[in-house]
């Protein structure tokens, strides 16, 4: 029977795997090593696989089959192909909503709750919904890509001649099934950018400084200078630059290879107007390097908590530990940094977690410890849109 070789397969790379590395990457390390599996085998077990860990810590008095089992059996609105695992109970409300999949397993083991899927509740951002957030855990999220200004026509129109299914979720932004293979159709970075639907939001708080500036509350007449201190894949320089118009930009990094990767990627996005550094921000900057800036972006590092149901792998090894690691990290890098925002200037601080300690705890350090006005604050939840969940915070310095 090939699904319960499928099945298997699975519980053979979760007992193997340690969450050292991505999953994705352990899982393609071990099909390279297994080269029986065909590319359809491979998306079957690979897709097992992420369901067990969408469970995150619940359950973990239960053997592993036990809990792929009940992973399959709520993960998934069509389980055809594995109902050799489940009694006829089971079947019968296999193919019912996702709430009720949930109430069946509650009323079948008691030991099961949504508040164990993610049991940090109390470290979380005041505004998140903790149930609808623990129940996306089990929903694999949208692609999003956001279609760069003049592409719109070009990229929809190839989205219809492909007959791909999309949702319209905003100005510019499409939700695409998990599955699509859009870098064939679209050309990515110069068309159109992959990006979350909640990092594409950040353009709002963009469009609050412009209505500052037009608004002549700030002295900047046009902004100009903009640095992405913690530039990562390049997603919001690429935004930044697409948004805010004649800026020069800077982005920096503390890995020489993203750095690398960066040029190529903005090469191909036709950005030419910039500067790229390599800074370690847990450190004062060398005194040469220390030009103001009139906008700092700063999308700290952070435990990714906002992103899990991407990488449910990532909440089953969490160690919360790690969120006191990340926040004295974030304290360092935003007191490094503050100091180099020009007189009006702006600062933008952006994570992609949900733990007040890397969200509000910041804010109220920045507050304390310099001169800046807090404009806007939200968590920007992504989970009722098969999204990530990020948080933004938007400062203006006093003169």
């Amino acid at each position: 029977m090939r699904f319960q070789s499928y099945f298997n397969t699975a519980i053979k790379i979760i007992q193997l795997y340690d969450g050292s590395i991505p999953l994705s990457h352990f899982l393609k390390q071990y099909f390279s090593q297994h080269k029986k599996h065909g590319s359809k085998n491979r998306k079957i077990i690979s897709h097992a696989c992420y369901n067990f860990y969408r469970l995150g810590k619940s359950l973990i008095e239960l053997s592993t089959e036990e809990k792929l089992k009940i992973a399959i059996f709520i993960c998934n609105d069509n389980i055809e192909d594995w109902k050799f695992l489940y009694k006829d109970e089971w079947l019968n409300n296999h193919n019912k909503s996702l709430q009720e999949r949930i109430h069946f397993i509650e009323t079948k083991l008691p030991s099961f709750s949504l508040n164990n899927i993610f049991p940090f509740a109390d470290e979380v951002s005041n505004d998140l919904d903790f149930l609808s957030f623990a129940k996306s855990f089990f929903i694999q999220p949208d692609v999003f890509i956001r279609i760069r200004p003049q592409y719109y026509q070009g990229v929809i129109a190839r989205l219809r001649q492909y007959e791909i299914n999309y949702n319209l979720q905003g100005e510019n932004c499409v939700a695409l099934p998990s599955s699509t293979k859009i870098d064939s159709i679209i050309n990515i970075d110069e068309e159109a950018v992959i990006q979350d639907y909640s990092s594409q939001r950040i353009k709002e708080f963009f469009g609050l400084i412009e209505s500052q500036i037009q608004n002549r509350k700030s002295e900047i007449v046009n902004l100009k200078s903009v640095w992405d201190c913690c530039a990562g894949s390049g997603g919001k320089s690429i935004l930044v630059y697409d948004e805010l118009e004649n800026i020069t930009l800077t982005v920096s990094d503390i890995r020489g290879s993203i750095i690398q990767n960066l040029k190529q990627r903005f090469a191909k996005a036709n950005i030419k107007n910039y500067k790229s550094k390599m800074f370690d921000l847990t450190k004062p900057l060398p005194l040469g390097s220390r030009e103001g800036f009139d906008l700092i972006i700063c999308d700290a590092p952070c435990t990714g908590s906002g992103t899990w149901s991407r990488t449910p792998e990532q909440l089953y090894f969490f160690q919360p530990q790690k969120i006191n690691d990340y926040a004295l990290l974030q304290q360092k890098i935003v007191s490094n940094v503050i100091p180099l925002l020009n007189d009006n200037g702006y600062f933008l601080y952006i994570t992609c977690s949900v733990f007040k300690k890397e969200n509000e705890a910041i804010v109220d350090l920045i507050n304390q410890e310099f001169h800046l006005d807090l404009l806007k604050m939200e968590l920007l939840t992504g989970y009722n849109k098969k999204a990530d969940t990020m948080f933004a915070a938007l400062f203006k310095k006093k003169i």
